[in-house]
């Protein structure tokens, strides 16, 4: 079927080429009556070339692809491709624009590898920033090549901090009690400073006595908490550790209960907004464990968890069950099954020392 007259058109140019398919449209005519085209932008395929052109048709994106700044094109950005993103994702991204935006009135077609780099390097934060920073750049490469701004993806040759290797140390004891300390202070009015974040540190607890990682937990929402019978369901990793039951722990039970009276979508919010992983980590997880004068992650509770139901004789497929490990011993594997209430017994011997 022909598109109506103005819409413009999506053909196939000749060569061997990554994105064949230019979308364009007629703007006008030259003196020997052959069309003038502006040039939308080039997809891998047709079906690709067609959604573009109706997403063009729907809101025209009127950029001037020579003067376009970052600024302008992070605008434009924001409006056209950020609301498929999802909401965590898009969040980190807007805080990552914080560390490039030095360069926001700069034409975007000027800007090299270089420029990006620096904006990584000089971040002063983490390889989590860091990584967001880059995933920025890829973004804003890929929709400004989609425009025809550029013809070369700078952001491809970037590079940042790697994540650190996972930790294996658990807490011990004494630090164990220190964070029950330092509970029971922020219970009985006792006031910390402000960047310690005291009235959130209670997460810690939740980490230490579930067994839960990092993005499993923050992840579990308020409808998989079972106040009844006093279990969560959670975890995404792997085939055992998927929608796995746990007991909530007796210990922190008032800790449970309290995210849960906020009332929101997910389990743990602040203030009634979701907390994303990377926020826990600098904001509230690492002020605690200055203020304590400890160096652990997050994943070390997960592993002091596992350690200590172990040491005190907790069954190891009780253990596992609640861990989402697939216990090594096929018998166990295959034949014992475990109630909730056996899976409580377990978690109750990790005790408060």
């Amino acid at each position: 079927m022909k598109n109506p007259n103005g819409y413009g058109s999506v053909s196939k140019m000749s060569g061997n080429r990554r994105r064949p398919f230019v979308v364009r449209r007629t703007i006008g005519w030259n003196e020997k009556g052959h069309p003038i085209y502006e040039t939308i932008g080039y997809c891998k395929t047709r079906e690709e070339g067609n959604m573009l052109l109706a997403d063009y048709n729907r809101n025209p994106w009127d950029v001037d692809r020579v003067k376009i700044t970052l600024q302008e094109l992070f605008d434009l950005w924001i409006e056209k491709k950020a609301p498929k993103l999802g909401k965590s994702n898009l969040s980190s991204l807007k805080s990552a624009y914080k560390h490039i935006n030095k360069l926001s009135g700069m034409k975007y077609k000027d800007i090299r590898s270089y420029h990006m780099q620096d904006c990584i390097d000089g971040c002063g934060k983490g390889y989590s920033t860091q990584g967001a920073i880059k995933n920025l750049w890829g973004h804003l490469d890929r929709f400004a090549l989609e425009l025809d701004v550029i013809t070369r993806m700078y952001s491809e040759l970037l590079t940042s901090d790697p994540i650190p290797a996972t930790s294996r140390d658990r807490f011990s004891d004494e630090e164990i009690q220190n964070l029950w300390k330092m509970y029971d202070d922020i219970q009985a009015g006792k006031t910390f400073p402000e960047e310690v974040h005291a009235e959130h540190m209670d997460i810690v607890l939740i980490f230490l006595y579930s067994g839960f990682r990092i993005t499993e937990l923050f992840k579990i929402k308020t409808e998989d908490i079972d106040l009844d019978q006093m279990t969560f369901k959670g975890g995404i990793k792997t085939k055992a550790g998927k929608n796995r039951i746990v007991p909530i722990h007796s210990l922190i039970e008032p800790i449970v209960r309290k995210y849960i009276s906020e009332g929101g979508k997910y389990f743990l919010t602040v203030d009634g907004k979701h907390i994303q992983s990377a926020t826990y980590r600098e904001y509230y997880w690492k002020p605690v464990m200055e203020y304590l004068k400890m160096n652990h992650t997050p994943h070390e509770c997960r592993h002091t968890f596992e350690s200590v139901l172990d040491s005190k004789g907790a069954n190891r497929k009780c253990i596992d069950l609640m861990m989402g490990h697939v216990s090594k011993d096929v018998g166990n594997r295959v034949y014992n099954h475990k109630t909730i209430s056996e899976l409580k017994e377990a978690i109750e011997l990790f005790d408060r020392p």
